[in-house]
């Protein structure tokens, strides 16, 4: 196998490998790609309400569970003093708040604050235990409709009959249930039950389906709209299929549950009971807040069951979080030195020192940084043309260039305080050891090559660090590989590729254009 193809094969593996972690992320951990990425988060807020009777009272109230497709972020309660406790029934867990006694008017709050997003590892439900039904055997008519007269009765064995005729199991079932209750021209069967005052239609079709063995629970839950209040939550019907829980509007039949409906309880206990205390309400209010999503995966790191996330650069301290976005952004200026070397062909002073610059620019800001930049280098050039002339040996001149270097900077820091420009204080960013081996190198170019290759590699060395720089200052940049370091992978690839590259560079191109003319 050649190099160049080996070459080929890692690059590859590095790129698939990098590229495969982020969209990993991005889809799974709901990573945003963009760093103003914001997420909607609803806090919605059960209000009870009640007048103490100067005895022990206790208040319950059904809370929700996970769902798949809005998670729940987290839930709080707000007692006035009441105690607080959570209780676990076969239908789910129930919020109690209790005091041994109470008067006047009170009010208790839990909030609950979701978003919209997948919840994975999310298991659906199978058949519950906490449904309606009727045991093995035969019909017993009277069990249901009871109460009802033997008109009544025909009436409900006829819609029965006709539901049946026109169904093929429990789904069918009950979307045909619904449609006759809800026809625009019902049949007789149906205006007879719908007359019926002590039952309504909601009652009417748990009564038919219960007759039919078919298992069912109720739903309530309540749309996500901003600043939305309401007494009473959406309430609907689930039917157990051979294809699980379905969910039925008691208007509109069987239908998928909207995006925005956050199913607050399922099963038929009641909502919430209270005792020892007269005039209970509960309302119900939702709230939309817009949140950064990159502080909400910093708020909830430690709770979270992905071992990307456990294991990322979010679980370091801030201060450290910080070094790594500068550390981080070095790559992408490296990347940049090998584009314009090997592709484009520009000549540096030293290979990565236009790196190790662009990094000085970003505390300085481009412009301040540029002018230290030429008043460092040409003072120290002067110094150290000097210097040659005393014939030092080499590292005694270099240590005399970084001492001269400290100097120069140690004096305009002075300088610039003195005249009110805090800007030029940055100055101690400066990489001083690079920046007395750039005047090293400089002078000994001048001496063996002259003033015209100091002068292009120069300037070729300044242009790489600008565009490195405006590289590094890129939010964007900062930001993909802050949360995404798998990218490096990427740009090692890249680099890898490159790296093979043995033919004529840009300048070359034009350097050689006229010989091709000739």
């Amino acid at each position: 196998m050649s190099s160049k193809f080996q070459v080929m094969i890692i690059a590859f593996m590095f790129a698939v490998a990098g590229f495969f972690i982020v969209w990993y992320k991005v889809e799974f951990l709901n990573i945003p790609l963009t760093p103003h990425a914001k997420k909607d988060y609803f806090t919605i807020s059960a209000e009870v309400s009640f007048v103490g009777e100067n005895a022990p009272a206790e208040i319950t109230m059904a809370l929700p569970a996970q769902q798949e497709d809005l998670k729940i972020i987290s839930q709080e309660s707000e007692s006035g003093g009441f105690g607080f406790t959570i209780s676990k029934t076969e239908e789910g867990e129930r919020a109690v708040w209790s005091k041994r006694s109470i008067e006047g008017e009170h009010k208790i709050y839990y909030k609950i604050t979701v978003s919209p997003e997948k919840v994975y590892g999310y298991i659906p439900e199978a058949k519950a235990d906490f449904v309606q039904h009727v045991g093995n055997g035969a019909f017993d008519t009277d069990a249901f409709f009871a109460l009802w007269g033997e008109v009544e009765r025909a009436a409900a064995l006829n819609l029965i009959e006709t539901v049946r005729a026109h169904s093929s199991g429990p789904l069918t079932f009950a979307a045909q249930l619904i449609y006759q209750l809800n026809h625009e021209a019902p049949s007789d069967s149906v205006k007879m039950l719908l007359n019926m005052k002590r039952e309504d239609k909601v009652s009417l079709i748990t009564k038919i389906l219960m007759h039919e063995k078919i298992m069912i629970r109720k739903v309530r839950g309540i749309y996500l709209k901003d600043r939305q209040k309401v007494r009473a939550l959406k309430e609907m019907l689930e039917v157990y299929t051979e294809d699980g829980w379905k969910l039925f509007d008691y208007e509109k039949g069987h239908i998928y549950k909207p995006n925005n409906m956050f199913i607050w309880q399922r099963g038929n206990d009641a909502l919430f009971t209270a005792k020892g205390v007269s005039n209970p309400k509960l309302r119900f209010s939702v709230i939309q807040t817009q949140v950064p999503v990159i502080s909400t995966i910093q708020q909830n790191i430690y709770g979270s069951n992905s071992e990307f996330l456990n294991f990322s650069l979010f679980t370091l301290p801030a201060s450290q979080q910080n070094a790594f976005k500068q550390i981080l952004l070095i790559p992408m200026g490296v990347l940049i030195v090998v584009i314009l070397r090997i592709l484009i062909g520009i000549r540096t002073m030293g290979t990565f020192m236009p790196v190790l610059f662009s990094l000085a620019f970003i505390q300085t800001t481009l412009l301040n940084g540029l002018v230290m930049f030429f008043v460092i280098v040409f003072s120290g050039l002067f110094i150290r043309f000097y210097l040659s002339r005393l014939r030092l040996l080499l590292v005694a001149r270099i240590s005399a260039v970084i001492i001269v270097v400290i100097a120069i900077m140690s004096l305009m820091s002075i300088i610039s305080y003195k005249l009110g420009l805090t800007q030029a204080l940055s100055v101690t960013f400066f990489p001083m050891i690079i920046l007395s081996w750039t005047i090293e190198r400089m002078s000994i170019l001048w001496e063996e090559e002259g003033g015209r290759e100091v002068f292009i590699q120069g300037s070729g060395s300044l242009l790489v660090a600008v565009l490195a720089y405006f590289a590094m200052m890129n939010e964007y940049a900062a930001y993909l590989f802050f949360s995404f370091p798998e990218l490096l992978l990427v740009i090692l690839a890249v680099i890898i590729v490159i790296g093979r590259y043995t033919g004529y560079r840009l300048s070359e191109i034009f350097r050689f254009a006229p010989l091709g003319h000739s």
